[in-house]
């Protein structure tokens, strides 16, 4: 295979990233964005103390080690207290393809770059973003500095048949060629409810690429699940709103200002203590299926990565206490105090105030957000229970 094959979709590559800066200086919107952030500072001297800091910059990776890894650090230090990786099931000297539950639109994938490279991994992540996220130009043309690679959403069912198999093969050259690691999300956009649940059709895709069986295929990218658990997200009240909207208006779909809300507001907001933990490779079970019939393999492999994703989930407070309001039970009063409950009841009436819509239906809102905390308990529970 030829990196060129992947021009269309694939990061940049080393040589290509002083092109990539030029790109990115010369955008309006760019320089606009930039300039809320320092008002006071003329556009050439911004551009001039980029261009300085970005000397000695090859490869995305030395712009995620550069400039991505003091941002997300900054972000996790500002607006949440604390984060922790336990990766046990893995060795940080070989490379891997996560499979992961969705929470935040670009910290998921951005937090597991930081604790890759802290724990010592030789590289970070190759990341999957839909195309329908790169808003403007230089979102692109950024998130392609920063190891991104795009599936193409929206298209015909040809047109989508191949992009798959063009990405698939993307990814399967990426892990044995580049040796780099890859994230993706187990479904296509995040969990609005936090029930995660993998799709079958993103294993298919993953079986498009490579060579043999759909054993052989799904091995060659030595798959790992991952849960990501979030004390808080800063997105709830978004989503609660967007339950609301489709409710009352079935038509109803967002635009592209909705999603800069959520990426913006999923960055800025609290989080809470963050906890990331990777599951056993598919790799050390999936030869118990290759005799099985190819409908029933994806659907086996869904389950199993689903009961690793949700058995590893890091439970807060705020989780029980949401699974006893909605049943009204006290089921698990013994795992957060009467303190824990006056902040969480806090921060819950808080975040409904900012859902902004004409009619607010504040019971429902309440319900939905109260649901998003205590998905994981049920999952967890279910999981421990098969």
């Amino acid at each position: 295979m030829d990196i060129h094959e992947f021009d269309e979709i694939r990061p940049y590559e080393k040589g290509e990233m002083k092109d990539a800066l030029n790109q990115l200086l010369n955008d309006r919107h760019f320089n606009k964005m930039m300039q809320g952030f320092a008002p006071w500072l003329p556009k050439a001297l911004r551009n001039g103390i980029f261009r300085m800091m970005f000397i000695g910059v090859k490869t995305p990776l030395d712009f995620q080690l550069r400039f991505m890894k003091h941002v997300v650090s900054y972000v996790l230090k500002k607006h949440a207290r604390g984060y922790s990786f336990k990766y046990d099931s893995i060795s940080n000297r070989g490379n891997y393809l996560f499979v992961s539950n969705h929470r935040d639109i670009v910290l998921d994938s951005a937090i597991l770059d930081l604790m890759l490279h802290e724990a010592g991994f030789s590289t970070t992540c190759e990341i999957a973003i839909g195309d329908n996220l790169l808003i403007y130009p230089w979102i692109k043309t950024l998130v392609r500095m920063n190891k991104a690679f795009t599936v193409r959403r929206s298209l015909k069912a040809k047109e989508m048949m191949e992009s798959s198999i063009l990405m698939s093969r993307y990814m399967h050259y990426s892990i044995t060629q580049k040796k780099e690691n890859i994230w993706i999300a187990q479904r296509e956009g995040r969990a609005k409810d936090s029930s995660d649940q993998t799709q079958e059709s993103v294993l298919k895709m993953l079986a498009l690429g490579g060579e043999g069986t759909i054993v052989e295929r799904l091995k060659e990218l030595n798959i790992v699940p991952l849960t990501l658990s979030y004390e808080y997200d800063p997105c709830d009240y978004l989503k609660a709103q967007e339950f609301q909207q489709k409710r009352d208006d079935p038509s109803w779909k967002k635009n592209k200002q909705d999603d800069l809300d959520n990426m913006k507001i999923g960055i800025l907001g609290y989080k809470g203590h963050v906890h990331f933990r990777t599951g056993i490779p598919v790799n050390e079970w999936i030869d118990e299926l290759k005799d099985m019939p190819k409908t029933e393999v994806f659907k086996e492999i869904a389950m199993r990565m689903d009961k690793t994703i949700h058995s590893n989930y890091m439970l807060y407070p705020g989780n029980f206490i949401a699974y006893d309001e909605l049943h009204g039970t006290n089921t698990f009063q013994k795992r957060y105090s009467q303190h824990d409950k006056k902040v969480f009841e806090k921060y819950l009436s808080g975040q409904i105030a900012k859902i902004k819509l004409p009619n607010p239906d504040v019971p429902f809102l309440r319900e939905r957000i109260l649901t998003m905390y205590a998905n994981p308990v049920i999952n967890k529970i279910r999981a421990k229970e098969q």
